[in-house]
């Protein structure tokens, strides 16, 4: 791809005028960073600074009335970002909120989803799952008393890069059978960046009686998600990677709308999750919310969901379908850069980890290098080029539909060719 032939695509892109509502860091030559790192912290919108001081200045005007009175009454605060999650999760609205953050989020799911018993003990995961993620489910085990080396399904999802790593997921499925409580995933894992075929996996756990939980933190605003009509169970994510809402930002959590009436469920309850029409008597004894908002413990973080807002609004002014097809493409064509960059250089023993298959993978690819990838890390850093390094030998490239141009990927062709 040669320059004129990126800046005519950026030309004929619809999405190009999305670039210029964010904010780009500047890099050590002066100019904007080539920005890859969305799956770690995606940019600022510029509406922030503004959708932030709006709260301040109610703050300000109304104290404590600010609850009920200003733009933005802040008792119902989140409900602003009720419908453009529930459009993004592909759920009803009833099954979504914003809250808490993703590792509380997921205890508070897995207190009321993992119920031990009988033979049904075990939680399958993938291998080298997020170590929050895998932090929860140790804890969570050893709170029923339940050793993790015994109670803990770990598969290795590595598989050749034409295949679908879901297959490993699906064979463990079936192998562990009714010993499985609950299968937990990432939806698309966050070193490889594979994207799972959720519904199969939920197809398959719910045949041996499993339910189905999703850490949706690398594909909530970067992958087509649809959670109710697949059947997941429940699900969590955070909102600071593509979702662009800043760091610390709120996390969500849903809860698919068959499960709003059990009362089985081992819930954690707090004030906030009280129904509404009663919450402000008082009352000595829960009843939950309708719905997921049941789950709350506390009032809405409105300094951080007024970013939050801002960023679900351009999400959902450009749309899933479109950031896709224009993710697909872009990650098509670093992967095309990245492999021609591995063929002229043999000996750094390189290779792509996430799969080839495109519907298979968000808009991330992580390029394994067994030799010098940190020189190959630190020569794109010292050209412009922002990535993010995992160690011990992963560089992992986010080409961001939102922010990202072609020009960008041709500037990355640009230095990789400089490499020696």
């Amino acid at each position: 791809m040669n320059l004129n032939e990126a800046q005519l695509a950026d030309r004929d892109d619809e999405l190009a005028p999305f670039r210029s509502e964010f904010a780009f860091p500047v890099g050590p030559n002066g100019t904007p960073w080539v920005y890859l790192c969305g799956n770690s912290l995606g940019l600022m919108p510029l509406a922030v600074p503004s959708a932030v001081q709006v709260e301040l200045d109610s703050w300000a005007r109304y104290g404590v009335e600010g609850h009920f009175e200003g733009p933005h009454p802040w008792m119902p605060y989140h409900r602003r970002l009720t419908a453009p999650l529930a459009r993004l999760m592909g759920a009803l609205e009833s099954e979504v909120v914003s809250a808490h953050t993703l590792t509380v989020n997921l205890h508070l799911l897995m207190a009321g989803f993992y119920r031990p018993q009988g033979q049904r003990t075990k939680i399958l995961v993938e291998a080298g799952a997020f170590p929050s993620d895998q932090y929860a489910v140790d804890s969570q085990l050893k709170h029923h008393g339940i050793d993790p080396a015994e109670g803990l399904i770990e598969v290795d999802t590595a598989t050749p890069r034409g295949l679908d790593p879901t297959t490993s997921i699906v064979d463990a499925i079936r192998s562990a059978g009714d010993q499985t409580a609950v299968v937990l995933l990432g939806a698309v894992q966050y070193y490889s960046g594979a994207f799972f075929d959720v519904p199969t996996v939920v197809r398959e756990a719910h045949q041996v009686g499993a339910l189905v939980g999703l850490d949706l933190a690398h594909a909530a605003g970067n992958v087509p998600l649809s959670l109710h009509e697949w059947g997941v169970d429940f699900a969590c994510w955070c909102s600071y990677k593509y979702l662009n809402s800043g760091p610390g930002g709120p996390g969500g959590l849903f809860v698919h709308e068959r499960h709003h009436h059990r009362r089985d469920l081992g819930r954690f309850e707090g004030w906030w999750g009280h129904d509404e029409k009663s919450r402000f008597e008082m009352p000595r004894h829960f009843v939950p919310a309708p719905g997921a908002e049941a789950w709350q413990l506390s009032n809405a973080q409105v300094m951080a969901m007024a970013p939050h807002a801002v960023a679900l609004e351009i999400h959902d002014r450009a749309g899933m379908e479109r950031l896709r097809i224009k993710s697909l493409r872009l990650t098509a064509m670093l992967e095309q850069i990245l492999q021609e960059f591995l063929g002229q250089h043999p000996q750094l023993d390189g290779r792509l980890l996430t799969p080839a298959l495109p519907e298979r993978r968000g808009c991330q690819l992580s390029l394994n290098l067994r030799h010098r990838g940190r020189e190959v890390f630190d020569h794109l850093h010292q050209h412009g080029i922002l990535a993010d390094w995992r160690n011990p030998d992963t560089i992992r490239m986010a080409p961001v539909p939102l922010y990202t141009s072609y020009t960008d990927l041709h500037r990355i062709q640009s230095v990789l060719q400089k490499f020696v």
